[in-house]
């Protein structure tokens, strides 16, 4: 079974791409994030054609997830119980869920598409919405942490300072405070593992690098897009790898691909 993960910075801008990669790579299983697509707009004939249920989660606006599948696609869950909204969005009254978040059933794998809020600065509003969403997931993820489970997508924490290009530049931002890479290690705290993708050029298994000019060539990234798998998971992979080349040429994503081989599950 192959399962990916990818932040594609809008679907519909990225969809020939996407196509074409899906269609060259062969996964099982796709998380997307940052689909930026209302549901209903979903381009579910074109990846029907190339063989993948899908379901979305979207409102149009920055956010969205998807799942894809062509091992299956059931239980749909849009939202996980207990997901906190951010109250600007509404501007009066209680705030509602953002579309961040989708779970599916695929070929006997719980697998959850999550697009992390980005906190924007230590002193936001947005910060501690993002540390907040971040321990309602955690409390969900408790309750389906006994079966099979893979939780991966953009996360936007680093979670050490190995993984960002230059950590004194990023010193007092968002993506590596310590209450951010507290969160992530409540997660692992459920006995989540996070497989670590081996990069195709250089030492570093960034995901993410900034549309700046040189930014990508001289890998001046973060790792940020993360693939936690429940132990049993984790124990039937056989390879995981970014792939970079998905992050070049003409109208990319600012994020590459996270493609990993598994094992049946039974």
């Amino acid at each position: 079974m192959r399962l990916a993960t990818w932040n594609v910075n809008s679907v519909k801008a990225r969809l020939p791409r996407l196509l074409d990669w899906l269609a060259a790579t062969e996964p099982d299983i796709v998380c997307l994030q940052e689909t930026k697509c209302p549901a209903e707009s979903f381009p579910v004939a074109e990846v029907g054609e190339l063989g993948y249920a899908a379901a979305a989660h979207g409102d149009g606006r920055w956010n969205g997830v998807a799942v894809l599948s062509r091992v299956g696609l059931e239980e749909v869950t849009p939202s996980f119980p207990g997901e906190p909204g951010f109250a600007e969005l509404d501007g009066v009254g209680a705030a509602r869920p953002e579309a961040r978040a989708l779970g599916a059933t695929c070929g006997g794998l719980r697998v959850w598409s999550l697009y992390a809020p980005n906190g924007r600065a230590v002193d936001s509003p947005h910060y501690a919405y993002k540390l907040e969403w971040f321990a309602a997931l955690r409390d969900a993820l408790a309750e389906e942490a006994g079966s099979p489970l893979v939780a991966c997508g953009d996360y936007n924490v680093a979670p050490t300072d190995a993984d960002v290009w230059d950590p004194a530049l990023f010193a007092g931002s968002t993506h590596v405070t310590p209450a951010e890479r507290r969160a992530l290690a409540e997660l692992l705290d459920l006995g989540l593992r996070d497989v670590v993708p081996t990069p195709m050029k250089g030492p570093h298994p960034y995901t993410y690098w900034d549309y700046r000019a040189g930014m990508f060539h001289q890998d001046k990234g973060m790792r940020i897009d993360l693939v936690y798998a429940s132990a049993d998971v984790a124990e039937r992979v056989r390879g995981a790898y970014v792939d970079r080349e998905a992050r070049k040429g003409k109208g990319p994503s600012d994020h590459a691909p996270i493609v990993v081989d598994l094992d049946p599950i039974n």
